[in-house]
């Protein structure tokens, strides 16, 4: 389940979703563009397993031909769903026989085996059927985006096993779930990258108006109730701008999404919590200097039109910690603001309203464990 616009999952992408993004190349009165997903489903030493899916979103075309180099001499070994070729770092990949014409929103994908030595970086750049890409539906008459950096100068690092730039992209690693999460006409650019599904980040650009624009996360389903948890502990480590408009924060759901739990562990510029009441100085807390889970939190009820919203701001900020999270939610239930719910999804992220230009934000490490 996305964030909190859950009407907007049904949004098409026209990011990109890979080291870059990939505009087909088609006739010339045709429009063009489509997204790439290159993904590393599996590593070991020395070797290395990719998928890679493609997805139309220009014209209809009917057959393919998908250009990428490596950057750290990567040799592929074998394939499947596609007839490829390689010489010194550059690979061609063109499609079988049955799988070459992608109708507009349509996908095809391939895979393949190679090894490695040193590193392997994610491919920076790829070009379809000769052109050279970087996502969005473009005319013949239109100049494409430049495409987001890579490196860690561009704030993606070079050993990214996967990099998206998709509203709703995601990706599932070792039991957790990245999504990117943009919503809004409003919302500026975003690229999610993740070596592991607990080591990630994003290079987020978005205006500083009202409104949040994102919530990039990991995190875990749980679908037990509260009664037959007896532990639910998480520990993170983030590094965040010194600018901009933004929290972390633990987002949790319960009862088929009818209540939102969120955990605000630091808060950065113009952003404060759903609430009941608000003063002059904003959000009213509805408890003060609540103990709970090993910390001490102001807490605030109230809606956002759809459920019911729950958020404990930690009274001091942090970007390093330990949480007992069980002892949070059971907080609620021994104060009465629910019963014995059933705990969903429990997301950890960034909840972006506003950044000072181009920002990176990183989780440097993060887990979740319960029984």
């Amino acid at each position: 389940m996305r964030r909190r616009k859950l009407a907007a999952c049904l949004a098409v992408s026209l990011g990109i979703a890979a080291g870059a993004g990939v505009v087909t190349a088609v006739p010339a009165s045709a429009a063009a563009g489509c997204t790439v997903t290159y993904q590393v489903s599996s590593q070991w030493p020395g070797g290395f397993g990719a998928n890679v899916t493609i997805k139309n979103l220009g014209d209809a075309i009917g057959s393919w031909t998908l250009v990428w180099s490596f950057g750290a001499g990567q040799t592929v070994t074998q394939s499947w769903n596609t007839a490829l070729t390689q010489s010194g770092a550059t690979v061609t990949a063109k499609n079988a026989g049955y799988n070459g014409s992608i109708a507009t929103n349509g996908t095809q994908s391939f895979g393949f085996n190679g090894s490695w030595t040193g590193s392997n970086p994610v491919p920076s750049a790829f070009t379809l059927n000769g052109v050279s890409c970087t996502g969005g539906v473009t005319n013949p008459t239109t100049s494409p985006t430049t495409p987001p950096p890579t490196g860690s100068s561009g704030g993606v690092p070079s050993d990214a096993a996967w990099v998206a730039t998709g509203q709703y992209d995601s990706w599932t690693n070792n039991g957790y779930t990245l999504n990117n999460d943009v919503w809004g006409g409003a919302a500026g650019s975003q690229t999610i990258w993740a070596r592991t599904g607990t080591n990630w980040g994003v290079v987020s650009n978005q205006p500083r108006t009202s409104g949040v624009k994102s919530y990039p996360h990991t995190g875990k389903t749980l679908n037990r109730t509260l009664s037959s948890l007896s532990s639910i502990s998480s520990s993170f480590n983030v590094t965040v701008p010194a600018d901009g408009d933004y929290e972390t924060a633990y987002d949790i759901w319960a009862n088929n999404y009818a209540y939102e739990v969120m955990i605000w562990t630091n808060q950065h510029g113009a952003v404060g919590p759903i609430a009941e009441s608000y003063d002059a100085n904003g959000a009213v807390p509805s408890a003060r200097n609540v103990s709970a889970g090993g910390h001490t939190w102001n807490v605030y009820r109230g809606s956002n039109g759809s459920n019911q919203v729950y958020s404990f701001i930690r009274t001091s900020q942090t970007n390093s910690a330990t949480i007992d999270v069980l002892s949070v939610l059971n907080w609620l239930r021994t104060n009465g603001w629910y019963g014995d719910v059933t705990v969903g999804d429990i997301q950890f992220g960034f909840e972006i309203s506003g950044t000072a230009g181009q920002s990176n934000f990183v989780c440097n490490t993060f887990n979740i464990s319960y029984a």
